[in-house]
């Protein structure tokens, strides 16, 4: 039996590679997106939904590619709208007990049996997180996030928040415990931002977009090009 187990978990291991490795091999090409998060449970004519639409319609007309965990509700609004504007659409589809339907907008789709691994490629492939109103998958996502960038475990990436009625009490608990109790430094709360304007979300991307090309052009410009002394 004992041995069984070890079988059991020595393949697992195989097949967290595999996922780790179709990931990264597929998604290679992909640059300059932003990652929509929000609930598979609302309806396609919740205003959320026609929203992430919108924002997602913007986004791919300003040249970024959209990822969703691929599934319905927000995912599938923010999918239909990179997809109509002909932009990557990608879903970041994953397994589940009560299985979850891939929405039919997604034209490079990828399946996730582990959640980690899958949350990796969300932040590996982002250039930016937009969260709509959702559950615990989208808190977890922020938060992840969030952990990363504090720890300095990644680079820094802005986190909108769009729907200020849904997350001003989050947002306030944040400011109002854990940075007044100095939990969290205020550098760190400014990473998140907050609002109703799909055009401030695409404004707030684009500035991001534009910081990270004047730095990688700085690093461009300093680096010194050595070259072997000749013998």
């Amino acid at each position: 039996m004992i041995e069984d187990l070890k079988g059991n978990e020595s393949w697992r291991m195989f097949r967290i590679i595999s996922e780790f490795t179709e990931g990264f091999d597929r998604l290679a090409e992909l640059r300059c997106a932003v990652s929509i998060f929000g609930s598979a449970r609302l309806p396609p004519e919740s205003p959320y939904c026609q929203a992430a639409q919108t924002i997602a319609e913007i986004l791919a007309g300003q040249g970024y590619g959209v990822i969703t965990g691929g599934g319905p509700g927000i995912m599938e609004a923010a999918n239909k709208g990179a997809w109509l504007k002909g932009a990557p659409s990608v879903g970041l589809n994953i397994q589940l007990p009560q299985e979850q339907k891939p929405n039919r907008y997604q034209n490079l789709a990828l399946d996730f049996r582990y959640f980690f691994v899958r949350k990796v490629m969300f932040v590996k492939y982002s250039i930016g997180y937009v969260c709509m109103p959702g559950g615990f998958g989208t808190l977890d996502e922020l938060f992840e996030a969030l952990t990363l960038m504090q720890t300095h475990k990644t680079h820094p990436m802005p986190l909108v928040l769009f729907g200020v009625e849904y997350w001003s009490g989050l947002l306030n608990w944040i400011k109002d415990t854990l940075l007044a109790q100095e939990l969290v430094d205020a550098d760190e709360v400014g990473y998140i931002s907050l609002t109703d304007d799909p055009l401030e979300v695409v404004a707030t991307m684009n500035r991001h977009r534009e910081w990270k090309r004047r730095k990688i052009a700085e690093s461009a410009a300093t680096t010194v090009d050595y070259k072997p002394k000749n013998p």
